[in-house]
């Protein structure tokens, strides 16, 4: 659902300086731009800036670059930004980052809550589709990583088959993210919080070429299946 505008969002996306006008002048040349040659990370829809933002404070050494289609929300998430000097931020459609970044130039995506696209005939749509992560490992090049985290079952599940169809290491996935291992480290997005706080469970998972996983955590294990819940096969087979 798009919110309904706001009478500061023009001017607060016009001076804030975390907000990149001419993004894809900035194609190669986002080292330059930080002023450094630590990683970049991009978040794929980062709404109000709760996550990204978090990231770039608790994450010095990591460049963070959000993007978001949403007028209004991207200008909540400039306001956020504070003066962290390793976040940017861009008005922009998922499908654009070929004008954005070059071969190489980023290291990790991260997908959160992205829409569901619910209807079969809108698959294609949705940010894991298979057209999606062909597109997105030829951007990484040799290799790279997406972390993914959602609140739909049904998205989660068609998610782990499109990875697993298209040959992507999948790793640290968690059927409940707050009761899990991951949850001490896991920062949330303003969806995550409402859902959590209505008792809903977040689905995570990493999936990577290329990289190995960090070490999972001794204690982290797929919680069962409920009795009359069949436990999806791209489920099992990363177990």
């Amino acid at each position: 659902m798009r919110m309904r505008s706001k009478r500061w969002t023009d001017q607060e996306l016009a001076n804030n300086p975390h907000v990149i006008k001419d993004a894809e002048e900035k194609k190669g040349h986002w080292a330059e731009y930080f002023g450094n040659d630590h990683p970049i990370y991009i978040e794929v829809g980062c709404g109000k800036g709760n996550f990204i933002s978090k990231n770039a404070e608790k994450y010095p050494y990591i460049n963070f670059i959000g993007i978001e289609k949403q007028h209004t929300i991207i200008g909540i998430a400039a306001r956020k930004a504070g003066d962290l000097p390793n976040l940017a931020l861009i008005e922009t459609d998922a499908k654009d980052l070929n004008e954005l970044f070059e071969v190489g130039e980023f290291q990790r995506i991260y997908l959160n809550f992205s829409d569901p696209w619910p209807k079969r005939r809108n698959y294609k749509r949705r940010l894991t589709y298979r057209e999606f992560l062909v597109s997105y490992r030829a951007l990484f090049g040799e290799k790279g990583e997406i972390f993914f985290k959602t609140d739909n079952r049904s998205l989660f599940e068609f998610s782990l088959e499109e990875f697993s169809a298209d040959k992507w290491l999948l790793s640290h996935i968690s059927l409940d993210l707050h009761h899990s291992p991951y949850a001490a480290e896991n920062i949330m997005t303003e969806y995550e919080e409402r859902f959590s706080s209505m008792g809903m469970p977040i689905y995570r998972l990493e999936a990577r070429f290329g990289v190995e996983p960090d070490p999972m955590p001794s204690s982290a294990v797929l919680p069962a299946a409920d009795e009359d819940t069949e436990t999806p096969l791209a489920i099992q087979a990363a177990e």
